[in-house]
């Protein structure tokens, strides 16, 4: 069996903006709350407001969590007053679930991976979006969502595109696979 836990960084990260008393929530996200491009500092005052929030070292500290661990609480772009609540409810959430681990059954792992793409999703910008994710076990342990950085005229040539950031992945994948010796059987092909 294989169990990866984040508790002790998670203990630490919410000491350092002290939150290790915060209430505990339920959700990652807070239900009402969207963020869009629409809602970016205007003003002088709200652009020096914002700077005095650690939004992007906050984020950075949630990174290392959202990519090990817990890939449900990602992210970031041009922040508003919204884009704090969100991140300090994802702090009280993971304090809430800090103990929380993925574990893997005790077969075989089998690596199995899945990719999607969805078209034009940027309506401003004509891009699409690429998906993918890998799971052990059932378990996921790689979970991407990026909009695709050209534009295409087709949804074949997103599928490209998925299909190549995929390969990639892959790769690396195995790679890391076979040099920490999780995956004994990685000479297998990946369903």
């Amino acid at each position: 069996m294989l169990a990866m836990s984040q508790a002790s960084y998670i203990d630490k990260m919410l000491s350092r903006y002290k939150m290790q008393n915060s209430k505990k929530v339920l959700l990652s996200y807070r239900y009402g709350i969207h963020l869009l491009k629409g809602q970016c500092p205007k003003t002088p005052k709200e652009v020096e407001d914002m700077r005095n929030i650690p939004y992007v070292s906050i984020v950075g500290s949630l990174m290392n969590t959202m990519l090990c661990t817990r890939p449900n609480i990602r992210y970031q772009s041009n922040l508003v007053r919204d884009h704090w609540k969100i991140v300090k409810n994802i702090r009280k959430y993971l304090r809430r679930t800090k103990d929380y681990m993925l574990v893997y059954g005790t077969k075989d792992l089998i690596l199995t991976g899945y990719t999607n793409f969805d078209f034009q999703t940027d309506k401003d910008a004509k891009k699409s979006t690429s998906g993918l994710i890998f799971t052990l076990n059932g378990g996921e342990v790689v979970r991407i969502s990026v909009k695709q950085t050209c534009t295409v005229d087709s949804t074949m040539e997103s599928e490209y595109i998925v299909a190549c950031d995929t390969a990639k992945e892959v790769i690396w994948l195995r790679k890391f696979l076979i040099d920490v010796e999780v995956v004994p059987n990685m000479h297998l092909p990946i369903t």
